[in-house]
């Protein structure tokens, strides 16, 4: 059996292979299949010259997947049990072929699928072959020759859909190209795509309320991101997921375009139309974990039919597989019985021991039955990121100022509740005077001062962080751009904010009080707020990194929080901390800042009042009641500053950590 396919493939431009969508390639309007195009068309052609992606094959031998499972409880210990996930799989796909993956619920497919893309294995064990044209693939090999739709569309939603594909090809595109040309190919892909119309319209998120485009325009921009840059390999998770009968064979078309072209198309795919099940080249059945068929989708039914379950006349092929290798409700054991025999004989039949033969063969270049084939060893760069660091920098940086100041409405709500909230607390204490029973006011209005900027904050960094670390970590594993460069943007793009923000929540009410009304006073204190508030949103930046989705963030945050404001020296006081506690004072900003803040309210103040010693108050006094030392003013700036760079330094690691933990 020959490796490549008898059949000619023409490597032309992925342009011509969209038309197929349906949409007319200047007005982007739906148009009738009638007008679909052929790939010899020679329409869209490249307008510059990109690299021709070269053929691969890919291989995957023995593939076995378990899952360990703890027994016990916290008085008993019991060796952990195993669950097999997937039972030595085997298989290959090759060069212009397209390969859907088929099965019931758990018979595994995605678990292969994720096994074979090295993505989202978790805490799988995973053991067994896998080979790009004879030589071990790797995380980032694959990532340089494929592109991946996944099943959820991850997008920032403020971005237009032109300026997403512009992101994406600023990062993904091969070096020697230019920006010029990069945009062409950007234009040439919104066009035969069918993406023109809405190509200035904001990519939108139902769920946060901003609207966007629509469902159908969202599945094709996720394939528009992968096929921009010509990948040899393309991945798809349930690309038919939500859409209509009609658009779901529009997109499986243009998978069965790509893969004429002579690319390697694999996907999974779930309950098929007859119309989309047609379209396949070949189709790998699973139950149970295991292999139960793969093949030409047309020997499938002579397959099943030697073993008795033959397909009824005008019935969907796929909805029969599926429902004859599906364990059936109270007949577990028959069913199981029923998938095992069926696995059993694809394994030992002429089919199953080609596909072994194959795959054998692909594993290593230097054996004689290898050379057969004439498989050619993929040649790729060790590192995964075809942009360098600077130009990594610049883009995500772009982006990140963009889906901070492209909702308006977000930033006009936050102006709105600063602005509120400092009226509220210039109304509750304002007129304020130097008495002695004012003193305890004035210091309750820092401290106010204190938890505001805290808790805004934080909880307002942790639900904007965890919303987006999925599209980071599905961006960072494609190869796109690095940890630190997406920390260093999302750090400076939200900086803005959180200096004019702060300033404007102390502007408002620190006259109003009557805080001390020296110019320098108040810009000493706005700069200390304007520090805890960067402070506050770093620790939120850390927590976020560390706990990964909004619910473990918001439900982690508070019970880090509380136990530093008792020990900001206002509830209480700094000589009563048990020494066993001493030194969280030390990790709490709610002391650096509210210690600072007295210091610049009273130094150097003196008042007439009959409460006080002499009739005279001194803000030493003052100041000494409350256990805060004026010559640790520079201290405990330098403190907030240091609890900046700290706090980052560990949500950096805390994001690196995921990083790896992925891989």
């Amino acid at each position: 059996m020959e490796l490549h396919s008898e059949k000619t493939k023409d490597h032309h431009s992925l342009n011509a292979t969209f038309v197929n969508l349906g949409f007319d390639k200047e007005t982007g309007e739906n148009v009738t299949s009638s007008r679909k195009s052929s790939l010899g068309s020679g329409k869209g052609d490249f307008k510059f010259s990109m690299k021709a992606s070269q053929p691969v094959t890919y291989s995957w031998e023995n593939i076995e997947v378990y899952l360990e499972k703890k027994q016990g409880n916290c008085f008993k210990r019991l060796p952990p049990t195993q669950k097999r996930i997937l039972d030595n799989v085997t298989g290959c796909v090759r060069p212009g072929e397209f390969l859907a993956i088929m099965g019931a619920s758990g018979a595994g497919k995605t678990t292969l699928l994720n096994c074979l893309t090295f993505r989202n294995t978790g805490q799988l064990k995973v053991s067994g072959e896998r080979n790009l044209n004879g030589a071990k693939v790797n995380t980032d090999t694959l990532a340089r020759i494929s592109g991946y739709v996944q099943q959820d569309d991850l997008f920032i939603p403020t971005l237009t859909v032109k300026e997403h594909l512009e992101f994406q090809a600023l990062l993904r595109m091969e070096k020697h190209l230019s920006y010029k040309e990069r945009m062409i190919r950007v234009d040439e892909v919104i066009n035969e795509l069918g993406l023109k119309k809405c190509q200035n319209t904001v990519i939108g998120n139902p769920e946060r309320g901003v609207k966007g485009i629509s469902g159908g325009e969202r599945k094709r921009l996720a394939f528009a991101s992968e096929v921009l840059t010509n990948p040899s390999l393309m991945f798809c998770d349930e690309p038919t997921s939500g859409l209509d009968s009609y658009m779901a064979q529009n997109i499986v078309q243009v998978l069965k375009n790509i893969a004429d072209t002579g690319k390697t198309v694999v996907c999974t795919i779930h309950q098929p139309s007859s119309e989309v099940f047609a379209m396949f080249d070949r189709i790998l059945l699973m139950a149970d974990g295991r292999t139960a068929f793969l093949g030409p989708a047309s020997d499938a039914l002579s397959f099943f039919a030697l073993k008795g379950l033959s397909c009824p006349s005008n019935y969907n092929p796929a909805d029969f597989y599926i429902h004859t290798l599906a364990t059936v409700p109270g007949q577990e054991e028959e069913s199981k019985k029923k998938n095992r025999e069926i696995c059993d004989a694809y394994s030992s039949s002429e089919a199953g021991q080609q596909i072994l033969k194959i795959a054998q063969a692909n594993r290593s270049l230097n054996s004689t039955e290898s050379q057969e084939f004439e498989l050619a060893e993929v040649k790729v760069n060790r590192t995964p990121y075809k942009a360098s660091w600077l130009a990594q920098l610049r883009a995500v940086f772009w982006r990140s100022v963009i889906s901070v100041f492209r909702e308006p409405m977000v930033i006009r709500v936050k102006i709105i509740q600063t602005i509120f909230l400092s009226a509220l607390i210039a109304a509750i204490y304002q007129g304020q005077s130097l008495l002695l029973d004012d003193v305890r006011n004035i210091q309750g209005a820092l401290f106010i001062f204190l938890t505001n900027m805290t808790f805004s904050n934080v909880f307002g960094v942790v639900n904007a962080i965890t919303a987006e670390l999925p599209i980071f970590l599905r961006e960072h594993f494609n190869g796109m751009y690095r940890t630190d460069v997406y920390f260093i943007s999302k750090s400076f793009a939200d900086l803005p904010l959180f200096i004019i923000l702060p300033f404007i929540f102390i502007s408002i009410p620190y006259f109003a009080i009557g805080l001390n009304p020296a110019a320098d006073r108040f810009f000493i204190a706005s700069g200390i707020i304007i520090l805890v508030a960067n402070v506050a949103s770093s620790f939120g930046f850390m927590v976020s990194c560390i706990a990964g989705t909004t619910d473990i963030a918001l439900a982690i945050a508070p019970a880090l929080v509380i136990p530093l404001l008792l020990f900001g020296g206002f509830f209480l006081s700094n000589e009563d901390v048990p020494v066993y506690f001493d030194w969280m004072r030390y990790i709490s900003w709610f002391m650096y800042g509210n210690e600072a803040l007295s210091i610049n309210q009273w130094s150097g103040v003196t008042f007439n009042d009959t409460g006080c010693p002499g009739g005279v108050c001194t803000g030493e006094a003052i100041l000494e009641q409350f256990q805060f030392n004026p010559d640790y003013f520079g201290r405990d700036i330098w403190c907030l500053v240091a609890l900046i760079v700290g706090l980052r330094i560990l949500g950096f690691l805390g994001l690196l950590s995921k990083t790896y933990r992925k891989k």
